[in-house]
């Protein structure tokens, strides 16, 4: 799935990390909110997979990934992710600096998302785990 962000604010008022008019991959949907990397340049976290509310966003292509596996939540909030990244508390473990699970979440981007894996090393990024 590509969207492209209509604003640098959220509708609550929260920078958006993003540039407006870039076509960005979407990685997952957690809790229906897309899971994107931040831009190369963000401030203390480039390069972060964060979570932002859909209507940030115009879809470019609403096509989604075939390996992504669906679940749906106690209020039937949608969860779709590759195998690798569904398990509860992935993301936590992925902020909060687990190696491992770092490790996974960029070799996994590099296997499954190479449009966004190339795109980060044309921009001069090495696409691997922030130190």
């Amino acid at each position: 799935m590509l969207v492209t962000p209509i604003d640098a604010v959220t509708p609550d008022g929260r920078r958006v990390y993003l540039t407006v008019g870039r076509v960005y991959e979407v990685l997952g949907v957690e809790a229906d909110s897309y899971r994107v990397l931040t831009d190369e340049d963000t401030p203390n976290a480039p390069n972060d997979p964060v979570l932002y509310e859909p209507e940030c966003f115009w879809i470019v292509d609403a096509a989604e990934p075939s390996f992504w596996q669906t679940k749906r939540g106690d209020n039937g909030e949608r969860y779709a992710y590759p195998a690798e990244w569904g398990e509860a508390g992935f993301f936590e473990d992925y902020h909060d600096g687990v190696a491992a699970v770092r490790e996974l979440f960029w070799k996994s981007l590099q296997n499954l998302y190479p449009r966004t894996h190339k795109e980060r090393q044309r921009a001069g990024q090495n696409a691997a785990p922030p130190s």
